[in-house]
Order: C-alpha cells, then sequence, then structure tokens
C-alpha cells in the first residue's frame, strides 16, 4: 500500500483510551491491525448526572494496554504512536507536581447543567453557538471545567499564577508522555472554549465560563509535533507520537471520511454520528465541529447520544442479567414500549438536560424480552433521530457506516437499517478509533499517504431496510411521542403560558 517501501517490521501503535476500556493495537504498514489487546476500566456515579473517573486509573491502563500488545507483537519494530481518546472529559492536575485534583468529569456528566442554563437565560446560547459551533450544553468541557475549578480554585488564584492544568484526556496523557500542556484541535473544539473558525482559546468565552487561559492547554494540529512516548513503554521512549483524534473522529477518518456524502456512526456507552461538513451547514439539531487538522482544519456535522450501549448495561443491571444475554434474549417486537434513556437528558437533536428518563406502553403482558427488544429499539431511534438531523443540515445520506462494539449485533444492524430506511455498512475492524488514530500516527510519520489509505479495503456486513414505510414510520411516531413526554412538553407549555 505505501508510496514508498516500509521495512516488513515496521509498525504503527495505536491507543484507543474510551470510556469502559482502553485498547492498544499493531498496525502493520499496510494499514491493518495485527495485533490487540483491551484493558477495562472503572467509572462512578456518586450522584444522579455524575459520572466520575480516576486520571491514575486511566493512565495505568494505557501503560499495561500498551505493554500487553507489545508483548504479542514482538520483535515488531514500532515507528510512530497514535492516540484516540475520549473527548469532553475534563480534568484538573497540579502543573508542578502532576498530581490530579480530582476525578476525570466524564463527557456523561452534567452537574454543569446548572451554569448552562444561566448562561442560556442571559441570552448568550446563539452567540456560544456562532463561535464554537456547539450547542450550549453540560457534555461538552466548560461547564465542567468551572466546576473543577469552583471545587479546587474557586478564586482562580493558582489558576491565574499557572499553577493548575486544564484538560481533556488527551491533553492529560500527553502530559503523562512528556510533561508537555498540549491538545489536539480536534478535542479542543469539544471544549465549548476554542473558536473554532480560527482555532484559538476565546477570551469571551473563557471570561463567560470563569476559566483562566493560564490554565488551558497549546491547541496542537492533529499530526504534532507532540514529542515522544517518554514513560509509556521502556521500548518506546524515543518513538514519536505523530497522531491524536478524538475517538469520534478517529472512527470517521478510518471509515476514509475525508470524502464527502459519508456519515459514520460509532455506537459504544454512547454514540456519535458525524460527516464531513462541505460548506457552512448548521442546524438546531447537531453541532459543527472539528474533525480534525492536517494543515487547514477539516470541519464535521456531528449529533451526540448520551446513552445507547449504556441502555443494555443499565437494563441488564436491573434484570440480573448481561447485555449480551438480552440481546440475544430480545423479542421480535417491543409490543409498543419505549425506552427513553434519558438518564443525564438528552443529547442530539434535542439537547434537553432536563429530560428523564421513562418506560412508555408497559402493560401487564411486558416481560424481560420486550425490555429487551425496547432497549435495543432505543438505540436505533436516537441514531435515527441525528441522521436525520445531519441530512436535514447537509444533504442526504444513503447510507450508514457502522462501527464500535454494538455494531457486531446483526439484530441491532438490521434494525439500524429498518428503522432508518437506509443501508447499513459494518467496519471489518472492531477497533475502529483505534485504526484511525494509527492511521493518522502513519500519515504524521510519513509512512503512507491519503491516496494510500484511500485504497484501503473497508467492507463488512450490510443490511438492506425490510420494513415497509408505513410500518418504519408508525414506529417513529409512537417512539417521538415517548420523547416528547419524556422532556414533558405539554407540562412545560402550560407552565409557560402560566
Amino acid at each position: 500500500m505505501p508510496s514508498e517501501p516500509v521495512a516488513s517490521g515496521d509498525v504503527v501503535l495505536a491507543i484507543d483510551q474510551g470510556t469502559s476500556a482502553t485498547k492498544a493495537v499493531v498496525v502493520t504498514g499496510q494499514g491493518e491491525i495485527s495485533h490487540r489487546t483491551t484493558v477495562p476500566i472503572h467509572q462512578s456515579h456518586p450522584q444522579p448526572g455524575w459520572a466520575e473517573q480516576d486520571p491514575i486509573e486511566i493512565w495505568q491502563s494505557v501503560q499495561r494496554a500498551v505493554a500487553d500488545v507489545l508483548a504479542e507483537a514482538q520483535p515488531r519494530r514500532v515507528v510512530a504512536v497514535g492516540f484516540s481518546t475520549q473527548r469532553e472529559s475534563t480534568l484538573l492536575w497540579d502543573r508542578r507536581t502532576g498530581e490530579p485534583l480530582g476525578p476525570v468529569l466524564g463527557w456523561q456528566d452534567t452537574r454543569g447543567a446548572h451554569l448552562c442554563a444561566r448562561l442560556r437565560g442571559a441570552g448568550h446560547a446563539d452567540r456560544i453557538r456562532d463561535l464554537t459551533g456547539l450547542p450550549l450544553d453540560a457534555m461538552f468541557s466548560a461547564s465542567k471545567a468551572a466546576a473543577l475549578l469552583d471545587r479546587y480554585d474557586p478564586d482562580r488564584s493558582r489558576s491565574v499564577q499557572g499553577d493548575l492544568c486544564l484538560g481533556t484526556i488527551d491533553s492529560w496523557l500527553l502530559w503523562r508522555l512528556g510533561g508537555r500542556h498540549l491538545i489536539e484541535t480536534g478535542n479542543a473544539a469539544r471544549t465549548q472554549l476554542l473558536d473554532i473558525s480560527s482555532c484559538r482559546w476565546d477570551s469571551w468565552l473563557l471570561d463567560l465560563f470563569d476559566v483562566p487561559l493560564q490554565t488551558l492547554p497549546e491547541v496542537t494540529p492533529s499530526t504534532g509535533p507532540f514529542g515522544t512516548c517518554g514513560d509509556l513503554h521502556p521500548s518506546l521512549r524515543e518513538v514519536p507520537v505523530t497522531g491524536v483524534l478524538g475517538d469520534s473522529h478517529a472512527a470517521l477518518f478510518a471509515h476514509a471520511g475525508w470524502t464527502g456524502g459519508r456519515v459514520k456512526v460509532t455506537y459504544g456507552t454512547g454514540s456519535s454520528v458525524m460527516g464531513v461538513a462541505t460548506g457552512a451547514e448548521k442546524s438546531g439539531g447537531v453541532a459543527r465541529t472539528i474533525a480534525w487538522q492536517l494543515g487547514e482544519p477539516t470541519y464535521a456535522l456531528e449529533g451526540n447520544i448520551r446513552s445507547s450501549g449504556a441502555t443494555l448495561v443499565w437494563l441488564a443491571r436491573l434484570l440480573s442479567s448481561t447485555p449480551a444475554e438480552l440481546a440475544a434474549a430480545a423479542a421480535p417486537d417491543s409490543q409498543g414500549v419505549f425506552i427513553v434513556p434519558a438518564f443525564t437528558g438528552l443529547g442530539a437533536p434535542w439537547w434537553d438536560d432536563g429530560a428523564r428518563a421513562m418506560l412508555a406502553g408497559l402493560t401487564d403482558s411486558t416481560g424481560p424480552a420486550q425490555l429487551a427488544r425496547a432497549a435495543l429499539e432505543s438505540i436505533a431511534f436516537q441514531i435515527e433521530d441525528v441522521v436525520a438531523a445531519v441530512e436535514q443540515a447537509g444533504g442526504p445520506v444513503r447510507i450508514i457506516l457502522a462501527d464500535g462494539g454494538p455494531s457486531a449485533n446483526s439484530t441491532l444492524m438490521q434494525l439500524q437499517a429498518d428503522t432508518s430506511g437506509r443501508r447499513v455498512r459494518t467496519s471489518s475492524a472492531a477497533e475502529l478509533s483505534a485504526l484511525g488514530a494509527a492511521h493518522v500516527a502513519g500519515l504524521g510519520a510519513g509512512l503512507w499517504s491519503i491516496a494510500d489509505l484511500d485504497r484501503l479495503s473497508r467492507a463488512g456486513a450490510e443490511y438492506e431496510p425490510a420494513a415497509t414505510e408505513p410500518a418504519r414510520q408508525q414506529r417513529l411516531d409512537g417512539w417521538h411521542a415517548a420523547v416528547a413526554a419524556a422532556r414533558d412538553l405539554p407540562l412545560r407549555a402550560s407552565r409557560s403560558a402560566a
């Protein structure tokens, strides 16, 4: 594949640091995964709407995943390293010691919702959207950053003096590698503190969220420079990090998403629907963001869903089962039961922090099989709502490119095709975010070109819609009625009128 020969032993190492696990893969000079490993990590929910992780556990999981995969891949020679990371998750640490001052506030954490509501009430939402491309929402990093600073530096004195570092997961890992405070452009675009037109921190936004500039990392293109791997592994000390992307961005890159007209869906704890933007599209339902920066920034349209795979995890815990057992036992029809998994509000295209999770349509014949089917359907419904919003903003979407663990579930993928009325194609590689990070890292190291990557075979399983249009629309209507109830829209309207 490469334009110039790559030594047969030369490989790229990529790490995908996600919400529930850290994965490491070895990718050959032909752009394909040869070795892989996974290390699970924990997340806690100490209060409703809170989601926390241990920064040290995250770093140690990266070290362990790398050690495990390199033990299998010996004696391959790693010539470049790439990272894909969970994005909006935010943490604060001491610049001098490198010690975290508290937990990582996960991307699902909505403790900043009250701040967002106050700023929305003050009329700032439109200007924030114009600058950042993002709807004002607690999912993004800005309100989490404010919450961390309020807890650990309430008067901002240490922040202004430069004693503290705020960052996302890529910032944290890069700091652990080399002690430099950096953030990749696409990850920076998810903080709601970056002007995505200039790719610079915006002073008005920093003042609005009360985040001192001195705490923030240097915005860096997707291929660096990021430095070397430092203490990641003894054999990698001098190996350069040549690619960093947010996990959803990396998955889009692995799908060859630089070509217009392709929309990918990453199924995971939550889900991301993303496609490269071809113009100045903007819609109330989806965000405009930066996919990556290879020279000039590449922009994308995206919608984020807070609970997709997490819904199956919740139901499995409730029924003393496992997500795999639930999916296998799901009935062919939910019999009119709908689960709206607004455990921390609803993300795209509703962006409603006030929505609450609910079950609708229960009868005395409802059992675990119908609930399992409703949980699967909630994933497909939410995906279709966002795909429809992307289509409204950016043009027709005829095919969904699916990746992430749940995309291996053929029942879910056929359900997605039937719900969307669109063809669904899964990836041939399960670790697509890691693969995308490897492709960018190899690009940054000069191992291959975009043209080389474009020639890779990516074909996986394909699913054609089998449901009739009336049946599809009837199911969507029932779902939207349940969403309206979860958002309490009629009651809110009556309260406003009163």
